[in-house]
């Protein structure tokens, strides 16, 4: 919340509630979007993979009906007598002539099976005669055939057509340079033995034609054998190549269940489908670029812009819908929070939901209850003060008033009337201040008057080996302080502040000092110890020094009127006397009255 400006700090269930929606909307619209897309692209890549596996059949079927056309071919020549015995011995030059003629007749009736698909024929003899129904379409020599992997493997594996990728030398004047070669041995059925070999020969360029129409841009189909060489494709710069990253793929396409895989080859990500060829022992590989295949299918930025729309207007209808719901709660936040401004008095509204009208009405009847609790506490106060002044007022020692009483008849006796009407007079104007005011407060006047009459009781009684001295400032006269305040302390000067000294005075001091009313009671008596840091006594036997209610009493009064600020300050050497400074703010007549009336 510390991040919220001041000018919002009210509103902060409606900003994070706000930011929730919208980050909930944008999250929610990108899951969406995202899971659109996915399921777009699965369902085309399902559909697409099921029409391209029906596009494979179809070209597998066309490879399948060329390998049944060399089947059939194959098979009429080891059924042929006369290739056989061409092949197989040796003859004059006429009857060579004769044998080729026939075997030209029954190669041009085996080749028509081929005619469909442009491919010729080359068969070898053990007893080195070659045959070709076109030299000039596979214009490979005698010794070169010798030499070449197409002799080896044929012979390897006699009981099968092997098909082999073979590529003329740089050097040949033949353009179709590649070709596939599907070969198998001549074989004896009776004896078993191999009297030469048959190559059926197609160049690859015509070989692709089986599946051309079925290729386009990012969309290639490859023939490779078990080596992992490719033997034909319509990309012609791989073919011949070893390509291991599709062999690495044959167990991944087998084994999945949708017959597809989508994986990294040739730099992109590919939708590969793989066929196995059992009659050519080679796989059958169709890859789609997927990025190409499914770019022009999904418009991304179409669905960026609806996306964006919908979060638009998710986002206009949260903003006013969340207004709504927490602006009666913003103003009930508001109005609480000033409600120490209005010192409690102001309530707030209520309005709005629900649950804000119950907070409301909660906060109204909490201070219906704080209003009862302040009354009841400022009465409690009151009238704690009242019993501790009327606690004050009795403080009159009676000691004082038998000794007072006593001394008066004992001047009666004497015949000093005067003197025994001026103590008198004096016991009741103390009395009349004391007793019969119950007013909290008086001025600085009437407080030193009542002092004097004390005073003069006491020196009457005790003679004048005690000096009390004032100092009053006169423009403090009329200043309101707490009834009997120095009274207590200049009796405990007169009573236990000489008691090893004889002589010595009490002054008592008043004056004014910028806000605040200082009045002193200071004297040379005994003085006391302090034992701690605090300003006020702390044994027993200090305390006993002042009667009446305590100096701490006294203090707590003062801090209870006034405040912690004011108060009672005492600093005291033994042997040079004591001084006791008291603390009050200036109240004049005129404040106090109005005091009362509030």
């Amino acid at each position: 919340m510390k991040l919220i400006p001041n000018r919002f700090k009210h509103n902060g269930l409606f900003i994070i509630m706000f930011l929730l929606t919208v980050t909930i909307v944008i999250i929610v619209s990108i899951s969406i979007s995202w899971a659109t897309l996915r399921m777009s692209e699965n369902f085309f890549i399902e559909k697409f993979s099921i029409t391209n596996s029906k596009v494979m059949n179809q070209i597998s079927d066309k490879l399948e009906s060329y390998h049944d056309s060399i089947v059939i071919a194959s098979t009429n020549i080891l059924q042929s007598s006369t290739v056989k015995s061409v092949l197989t011995e040796k003859e004059t030059n006429i009857e060579k002539m004769r044998s080729f003629y026939n075997l030209d007749q029954q190669m041009k009736y085996i080749k028509s099976n081929l005619d469909p698909f442009e491919a010729e024929i080359f068969i070898s003899g053990i007893n080195g005669v070659n045959y070709t129904t076109n030299r000039s379409y596979w214009p490979i020599t005698d010794e070169e055939l010798k030499e070449s992997e197409l002799i080896k493997q044929t012979r390897a594996t006699p009981q099968k057509i092997v098909y082999q990728y073979y590529q003329l030398k740089s050097d040949s004047p033949n353009n179709k340079d590649d070709f596939i070669v599907a070969s198998r041995a001549l074989k004896d059925p009776f004896s078993t033995s191999i009297y030469g070999s048959m190559f059926f020969v197609i160049a690859e360029s015509e070989f692709r034609n089986f599946y051309a129409n079925y290729t386009g841009s990012g969309n290639d189909v490859y023939l490779m054998n078990k080596s992992g060489v490719i033997l034909s494709s319509n990309q012609s710069e791989l073919i011949g190549r070893m390509e291991p990253e599709l062999i690495q793929h044959v167990e991944k396409v087998s084994s999945s269940k949708d017959q597809y895989i989508i994986e990294e080859f040739m730099g992109k990500e590919q939708i590969i489908l793989m066929k196995y060829m059992p009659s050519f022992d080679m796989y059958l590989f169709n890859t789609i670029d997927k990025k190409q295949a499914i770019g022009g299918l999904i418009d991304k930025k179409a669905i960026f812009m609806i996306c964006m729309t919908i979060v638009l207007i998710a986002l206009i209808v949260s903003f006013f819908l969340s207004r709504m719901l927490t602006n009666s709660l913003s103003r009930l936040v508001k109005q609480i929070s000033n409600a120490s401004q209005n010192k409690f008095h102001q309530y707030v509204t209520v309005d709005g939901i629900y649950e804000t009208r119950q907070i409301g009405r909660a906060f109204n009847s909490m201070l219906d209850e704080l209003h009862e609790y302040v009354d009841q506490l400022l009465l409690a106060q009151k009238q704690q003060r009242n019993a501790e002044l009327e606690a004050l007022q009795q403080q009159i020692n009676p000691h004082f008033l038998y000794n007072t009483l006593t001394s008066i008849k004992f001047i009666v006796q004497q015949g000093e009337k005067k003197e025994a009407d001026a103590i008198i007079n004096s016991l009741i104007s103390l009395l009349q201040n004391t007793i019969g005011n119950v007013s909290e407060t008086v001025t600085i006047d009437k407080e030193i008057e009542s002092l004097q009459n004390y005073v003069s009781i006491n020196q009457k009684r005790y003679g004048s080996r005690i000096n009390v001295q004032y100092f009053i400032d006169p423009e403090c006269g009329q200043y309101q302080i707490p009834k009997l305040l120095l009274q207590p302390f200049v009796e405990n000067a007169f009573f236990h502040a000489f008691t090893l000294k004889n002589h010595g005075y009490i002054h008592i001091l008043v004056w004014s000092d910028k806000n605040h009313l200082i009045c002193e009671v200071v004297d040379n008596g005994d003085g006391i110890e302090f034992i701690s840091d605090s300003h006020l006594p702390d044994t027993k036997r200090n305390q006993q020094l002042f009667k009446g209610i305590g100096i701490r009493n006294v203090n707590e009064r003062i801090q209870l009127l006034y405040g912690e600020p004011f108060g009672i300050d005492i600093s005291s050497t033994l042997g040079d006397g004591t001084k006791v400074k008291i603390m009050l703010p200036i109240i004049s007549a005129k404040m106090a009255d109005n005091s009362k009336t509030e």
